[in-house]
């Protein structure tokens, strides 16, 4: 019988430390956005994902204030916190999987179906002529302030903070409850244009410092290997799930294999080089809508409900909290202040560009809410995604000699800026404009 070591079979005292201590760091932080909405029920009283993204800034901003004062010396303690969640990780190889399967799962396939044109065009097409925009708006803000960037530096940026997050998206603007034709228009663009961004991200990454060379053919390559890799890997992934499903009358054990779809599944899209994101939505679509017809009883369709639902509300209320937190890791000098004040009416203006475009067409084929474009502009909120992305640029590559700057500070900054500026003003003003699109359509 083979002996196991020591050293083989037990952490040693300090991994143990660090790995409980991320561990009841993410218990701790759980709680306390579990108790910001709490608290906002009876004091605020605001939608509770920006009720706890609001809440966790204030905690932040008020660490960096009393630090400075010397009031109470938290700071340090709170970025050691915040450094030791690996957010980019957290996120993008972890809890995303979750979200956008439960988003894919509340999708309604018929009124997707009814909208397929519109939300291809806007995921695919918009997605990329807002990355050009921002890409090229960025390029020459920096070369006002006296910046010499690469261009591809630049395409970084607008393919980072192009894509509408739907975490975000999702648990501010479906409950709105705007006109059917909007809202399938936000979730279902919100969803797929997330794996697009992704995808898009992962690309000009990799053209920037993978050594890719940018052509046509290369670049397509890429993109096509990820996006529809995602889809086709998402569409096996999902009638696997439905066989086995199908399969069992136990309840439980439905469950679970639901369960295992973003764990195991999309930890294998993202080994094998495919969009999990694209994987994860396909498959949560499918699972929704004829798994759940089909291959659950009534108890059980109850039981996915409940628990999706229940599970998607927590890991968003830790996510938001996450975001609000992560000002304490942003160091703001001069030019930091002029770029994120410019930021956010660029992406703005980019993200009205991308939209408007494509409804000149559709209006050519079908009649729209006058309040289409306005709420798809506003609507198209930024959130986590965006942060984990900024993260996910190596320190110390991207510097600006001649200034001393590291642009991925920069990028973080303005990223920072425009997520805020979206979840917290975007997402509490844009109930009139729901309620003007309403009344427009006589769902007053």
């Amino acid at each position: 019988m083979p002996v196991l070591h020591r050293d083989t079979c037990l952490l040693s005292t300090n991994e143990k430390k660090i790995t409980m201590s991320v561990y009841y760091t993410l218990c701790f932080l759980a709680a306390l956005a579990i108790f910001i909405a709490f608290a906002n029920q009876y004091v605020v009283k605001i939608q509770t994902t920006i009720a706890i993204t609001a809440g966790s800034m204030l905690i932040s901003a008020l660490l960096v204030l009393f630090g400075k004062l010397g009031w109470f010396n938290l700071e340090p303690l709170a970025v050691k916190t915040m450094e030791s969640i690996d957010f980019q990780n957290f996120l993008l190889k972890g809890i995303l999987g979750f979200l956008l399967f439960a988003g894919g799962l509340g999708i309604n396939l018929k009124a997707l179906r009814s909208q397929k044109w519109e939300i291809t065009i806007l995921a695919i097409i918009a997605t990329l002529l807002s990355t050009f925009i921002i890409g090229y708006g960025f390029w020459f803000i920096a070369k006002l302030l006296g910046w010499e960037l690469p261009l591809v530096y630049c395409m970084l940026f607008g393919a980072l903070i192009s894509p509408t997050d739907p975490i975000a998206v999702l648990a501010i603007v479906k409950k709105m409850k705007a006109p059917p034709q909007i809202a399938i228009q936000i979730e279902g663009e919100s969803l797929f244009n997330d794996g697009v961004g992704l995808v898009i991200f992962a690309t000009v990454f990799a053209v920037a410092f993978g050594g890719v060379e940018p052509t046509f053919g290369s670049v397509a390559g890429l993109f096509l290997h990820e996006a529809l890799g995602g889809i086709l890997f998402g569409a096996v992934l999902g009638l696997i799930a439905h066989v086995m499903i199908s399969a069992t009358d136990d309840g439980s054990l439905e469950l679970l294999l639901t369960l295992c779809i973003p764990t195991a599944g999309f930890a294998f899209a993202n080994m094998i080089g495919v969009s999990g994101a694209l994987a994860m939505v396909v498959t949560g679509i499918m699972i929704g809508n004829w798994t759940r017809q089909s291959g659950f009883s009534e108890q059980s369709r109850h039981h996915l409900d409940h628990f999706w639902e229940l599970m998607d509300q927590f890991l968003n209320a830790l996510l938001f909290l996450l975001i609000g937190l992560a000002l304490v890791l942003l160091e703001l000098s001069w030019h930091d202040w002029v770029l994120l004040v410019i930021a956010v009416p660029l992406c703005l203006a980019a993200r009205f560009i991308s939209v408007s475009l494509p409804y000149v067409a559709f209006r050519r084929f079908r009649n729209y809410n006058t309040f289409s474009v306005r709420i798809l502009t506003w609507g198209g909120l930024r959130g986590g995604l965006a942060m984990a992305m900024a993260l996910a640029l190596p320190s110390g590559v991207m510097m600006i000699p001649e200034h001393g700057v590291d642009l991925r500070q920069v990028i973080l900054v303005m990223t920072y800026s425009v997520v805020m500026f979206s979840i917290v003003v975007q997402g509490m003003t844009i109930t009139p404009m729901i309620t003007a699109a309403k009344k427009a359509c006589g769902d007053y």
